[in-house]
């Protein structure tokens, strides 16, 4: 938990753009790891694993809707245990990556996992496509969808501060 609670953390809050969500997530996917211990065939492999498993426990909750999302959480923590070089380094870093992640939670969830799991979490397209049992060409028309989605939004933020 301790090595992999923070990955997992951030991994969930860029997809369900909900903290409370995405504790219940990783909570629910260490439970669930815990139990199914045993269909780990390579323990090299726990973080894919548990990335996995992680990944499924918010497709889950996207498909099932409660009273939270009458009332969304306008503030969300990515930055877990992150330590900045200098004041104004920091600030910019914070303002870009808040920026960013704003407009990565306003993409449609199909193109938000694919986004968060190669940018965030640094996997390769090989690497998702197996992490969401998806064509490898599936997994690259999404990435370049949402770039543009991304990219539009950006221009169109950059259009309306000008």
């Amino acid at each position: 938990m301790e090595q992999y609670g923070d990955y997992l953390l951030r991994t969930t809050v860029l997809l369900l753009r909900d903290r409370q969500a995405a504790e219940e997530a990783v909570q629910d996917t260490f439970i669930q790891a815990f139990e199914n211990i045993s269909q780990l065939r390579d323990a090299d492999k726990l973080r894919s694993w548990l990335t996995r498993i992680a990944v499924n426990r918010c497709r889950m909750r996207q498909r099932t809707w409660d009273w939270r999302h009458i009332f969304p959480n306008p503030r969300m923590d990515l930055h877990v245990d992150e330590v900045a070089p200098a004041a104004e380094e920091a600030m910019i870093h914070h303002w870009r990556e808040g920026e960013m992640t704003k407009s990565i939670q306003q993409l449609p969830y199909t193109y938000r996992e694919v986004i968060t799991l190669y940018y965030f979490n640094e996997l390769g397209v090989l690497e998702i496509a197996d992490q969401l049992q998806l064509n490898v060409n599936t997994v690259k028309a999404r990435l370049m969808r949402g770039r543009n989605k991304l990219r539009q939004m950006i221009m169109e933020m950059g259009e309306s501060d000008g």
